[in-house]
């Protein structure tokens, strides 16, 4: 008798990070079921992308996409409400983290996970990955080792699968790695880079001074790489 596969549900943006989890989960040897948000976010180019990152790993049958809009109703953040502006880096500066950014999407992360607990119980997943990271980023609150402790404790009681003792446990392969490793991880991996997006702004071609483009930016070069994607500033 043949073992059953085991499956994994992936948080996927379509930016480097989530799409690095991709292949960490695919290199674990987990069937991969992405699913991604439409919270009216300013870059919406994301969606597309995500489907084309599901597309390359041969995904694209289980790939979810959930509507999440009244998240842009609430707004509170430059990534909802088009009266904020995205902030500019100087390139020269260094990344700020001393303060939460106004990029900070209220229980963002927090509604993510609940969901795809939800999805990975229904499809019978043993585990959920999501990219975040405590190093590199950007100093908000619900990337934090502490937040992921706290939600898969809560997730074992919550779930039917977490009373009868099998939780999901949540997959946080890039937590405590450098944007330049998880470049290099996500090269060594083969994962499709050309094909994401991690601009706050949204447009074909991403700007290069958003937190988001600076970060990433600052990865590859770091990593000793060329980022792939066009940008109007580097």
């Amino acid at each position: 008798m043949t073992s059953q596969a085991k499956k994994a549900v992936i948080i996927l943006s379509g930016g480097l990070d989530s799409t690095t989890c991709m292949g960490f989960a695919r290199e674990s040897g987990y069937e991969l079921y992405p699913i991604t948000f439409d919270y009216g976010q300013r870059h919406r180019i994301e969606l597309t992308n995500a489907r084309k990152v599901a597309e390359f790993y041969g995904v694209a049958e289980r790939f979810k996409e959930i509507k999440l809009g009244f998240l842009r109703e609430f707004g509170g953040s430059a990534l909802t409400d088009d009266n904020i502006a995205v902030p500019k880096v100087d390139v020269q500066g260094e990344i700020e983290e001393s303060e939460i950014p106004i990029t900070y999407v209220p229980g963002r992360n927090l509604m993510f996970l609940s969901i795809a607990t939800s999805y990975a119980e229904a499809v019978g997943a043993e585990a959920i990955y999501i990219g975040v990271n405590a190093l590199d980023y950007s100093g908000y609150p619900d990337c934090r080792p502490e937040f992921i402790d706290k939600v898969q404790e809560v997730m074992a009681l919550a779930t039917k699968v977490g009373v009868e003792g099998k939780p999901i446990t949540i997959e946080t392969p890039l937590i405590l790695l450098s944007k330049a490793d998880i470049v290099r991880e996500g090269t060594r991996m083969g994962v499709p880079y050309e094909l994401t997006t991690s601009c706050y702004n949204g447009e074909e071609e991403a700007c290069g001074e958003c937190d988001s483009c600076r970060l990433r930016l600052k990865g590859f070069a770091e990593a000793g790489q060329t980022d792939p994607v066009p940008y109007k500033s580097r």
